[in-house]
């Protein structure tokens, strides 16, 4: 005798996200994965569900990331003081191997490994390898912190034709072959273009872009490029935010149709931001 049980499962729910699986089959969702996000364990398995259903419904994504948090863990443990200049941090010879240890040999392997235990393949990369990201030195004073020159995008298009989620590390090299850590949210708008993404969805620690409405702090729900330039200049977006509009600003120009910033910290945020129409960040387009 076969049991009546009770799944709670709801067909209309599944139908509900059609059109948006419509809209983003067989296309390129950059996601820069960071934040809180990438620290605790159980947001991390999240992420990589929301990740890997994406890529069973047809959508290609890909995930650069940083490190900041982890990388400055690991200097503590090595005893390196960490020292910061315009929110960039000051990198040395022993800071870039250790940051180069933490980002490819670490993050982008946890990732690797927590992928493909839901059976989709999935490879870990540095934008050193095969030329992806080329960079030279940003500022002296800062030492091996890069500036991005270009993005050769060849190598990943061939990993998604493969059916390989591609995990990129934010680090460049020269034409000397000097390497340089790469501020990820910059990495991550510049691969977003030049890769032809239709979204890029930006994980942070905070809800979105705030503003005071005179009650509080609340989330713009919108923007576009024309309210970020406003939104500076009036003292609404300060401090590290700017240069995270920024680089979204410089997404949509060349070409993303959406930049999401969204908090990471709450449950399968990248899920309700893709497949539903209440995503709770805010959107940048042009």
């Amino acid at each position: 005798m076969v049991e009546n049980i009770d799944y709670d499962f709801k067909p209309e729910a599944l139908l509900r996200i059609l059109p948006h699986i419509r809209k983003y089959h067989k296309k390129i969702i950059l996601i820069k994965y960071g934040g809180n996000a990438m620290i605790n364990e159980e947001l991390k398995k999240k992420v990589v569900k929301d990740i890997v259903f994406m890529k069973y419904v047809g959508i290609y994504p890909v995930v650069m990331h940083g490190g900041g948090p982890e990388i400055t863990n690991m200097l503590q443990l090595m005893g390196k003081e960490t020292e910061f200049v315009d929110g960039l941090r000051v990198t040395d010879k022993e800071t870039m191997m250790i940051s180069e240890m933490v980002l490819s040999g670490k993050i982008a392997k946890e990732l690797v490994a927590m992928i493909s235990a839901y059976g989709v393949k999935s490879i870990g990369i540095s934008g050193q390898d095969g030329g992806v990201i080329k960079a030279d030195q940003k500022d002296p004073k800062l030492g091996f912190v890069g500036d991005i020159k270009s993005i050769n995008s060849e190598l990943i298009h061939d990993l998604l034709e493969k059916d390989y989620i591609p995990v990129i590390s934010s680090i460049g090299c020269n034409e000397n072959g000097e390497r340089f850590n790469i501020n990820a949210d910059e990495a991550a708008g510049k691969m977003a273009v030049a890769m032809g993404a239709k979204m890029q969805l930006m994980l942070t620690d905070i809800e979105g872009v705030m503003k005071d409405d005179g009650n509080g702090l609340e989330v713009i729900p919108e923007m576009t490029v024309t309210d970020i330039n406003r939104f500076i200049e009036d003292g609404t977006i300060t401090g590290g935010m700017i240069p995270k509009v920024n680089c979204c600003a410089e997404s949509v120009q060349g070409g993303v149709e959406r930049v999401h910033i969204i908090d990471g910290r709450k449950d399968h945020s990248i899920l309700f931001e893709v497949f539903t129409d209440i995503g709770a960040g805010t959107v940048i387009k042009k």
